[in-house]
């Protein structure tokens, strides 16, 4: 079997990556928490337990689970040469300019035995006070009373968005904000190196210009992508991976339906907004304004090489029963009720993770929408979510399938 293979958003799953909440959730403080993106500070120690929760619902429905942290710690040892590189590119990239610092940083680095303890501290920020040779040397030093030298990546947790596995490749992503741009380090350097995952086909990459996010990237079938125009997704960046989807890796994927949703928080990304819970049911945030503007992207039929945008306005009902070619229910998240569909989607009641079709991971917290799924034949696996839902992520956000089975 391939080690990539996503042609659909609820093929049977059979392999997935995770990253476990780690001490960068620790390093999280209440000034600090609106640059790092969240809106609380989660409590590490049952933030683990709910994600091993998480985890053992995938083993025990016969998912493989990899880990984002094992296989960047297995792709390093293959090298002392490649360490150093990864150290160097990290340092670099969490901004450190002064080089007396730096020397330090990868001292300190160097100085792990363990490679996956190193690559954990790269993820949850090194404090100052950490390093045992640093002073205060310059003018910034004695000014700034920051404490760390490189950030914690407390968004870590949701693997969805630093890249995306679409058919037999991936999206490499830019990530929109500086503080999430360092967590695509990890799955590039997977997928130039790591013995089972180098090489593979690249549709978008990290230092392509615009911003693309996984949360915007579902694959409706083995011909059909929904990309969404968000906040975090720019419709440049989709133009780029159009052009390489179509024409310089001949894919299978022949349109890609483009959701201009609201540039917000609220709608973060394309999967708050709508996902895929069997073939003909999805799940739906309650706020979002009908008709859609949706932009039909496929090859041009004069123009080799240039691709064809054409504008839909419809009901998401309507564009999906096109596309799909059959009937598709829509179920709001709350079931439409105001005040319950505000709350639940408040803790990503309508993002959830098929692990086949009609078979589902939620939030338990989410019971009213849970039921109603219940009610539509929907088999729910429920989880504990009462810290992990503080960064604002359900458990599509939390999950990157990297293998599933083809529909039938």
């Amino acid at each position: 079997m391939k080690s990539l293979h996503v042609k659909s958003e609820i093929g049977r799953l059979k392999k997935v990556l995770l990253h476990r909440p780690g001490k960068e959730l620790e390093n999280l403080t209440p000034q600090l928490l609106e640059r790092l993106l969240f809106d609380d500070i989660p409590w590490l120690e049952l933030a683990q337990k709910e994600h091993d929760a998480f985890s053992n619902v995938f083993r025990d429905n016969g998912v493989d689970v990899v880990y984002l942290e094992d296989l960047v710690s297995d792709t390093l040892k293959q090298s002392d040469t490649l360490k150093q590189q990864f150290i160097n590119q990290f340092i670099n990239e969490s901004h450190v300019v002064n080089d007396a610092l730096k020397y330090r940083l990868s001292d300190y680095l160097n100085g792990f035995n363990d490679t996956k303890e190193m690559v954990l501290k790269t993820m949850s920020g090194i404090r100052k006070n950490e390093l045992p040779s640093f002073e205060k040397l310059t003018l910034t030093d004695y000014i700034d009373d920051y404490p760390f030298a490189t950030d914690p990546m407390p968004n870590l947790y949701f693997t969805r968005d630093p890249f995306s596995t679409i058919g037999n490749g991936i999206s490499m992503n830019k990530m929109f904000t500086e503080t999430r741009r360092r967590e695509t380090l990890y799955s590039d350097i997977i997928f130039k190196h790591h013995n089972e995952y180098k090489d593979k086909k690249r549709y978008y990459n990290r230092d392509d210009l615009m911003s693309i996010e996984g949360g915007d990237i579902l694959v409706l079938n083995e011909t059909i992508l929904a990309i969404g125009v968000s906040q975090r997704t720019h419709p440049a960046a989709i133009e780029t991976l159009a052009m390489n989807v179509f024409y310089k890796y001949g894919t299978s994927f022949e349109t890609i339906l483009a959701f201009d949703i609201p540039k917000s928080r609220a709608f973060m990304h394309l999967d708050t907004v709508f996902t895929q819970i069997d073939y003909d049911k999805f799940t739906l945030h309650n706020s979002i304004d009908q008709p859609f503007k949706v932009y039909e992207l496929t090859k041009h039929p004069s123009k080799q090489g240039e691709v064809k945008v054409t504008q839909i306005v419809k009901t998401l009902d309507q564009i999906l029963e096109h596309y799909l070619n059959h009937p598709v229910m829509l179920i709001p998240c709350g079931g439409g009720d105001q005040i319950i569909s505000f709350r639940e989607q408040w803790n990503d009641g309508a993002n959830t993770l098929a692990l086949a079709p009609g078979e589902v991971i939620v939030y338990s917290r989410n019971h009213v929408t849970n039921k109603i799924l219940t009610d539509h034949g929907i088999k729910i696996h429920t989880i504990p979510s009462s810290e992990l839902s503080r960064g604002r992520g359900g458990p599509r956000c939390m999950s990157m399938p990297l293998i599933r089975e083809d529909l039938k």
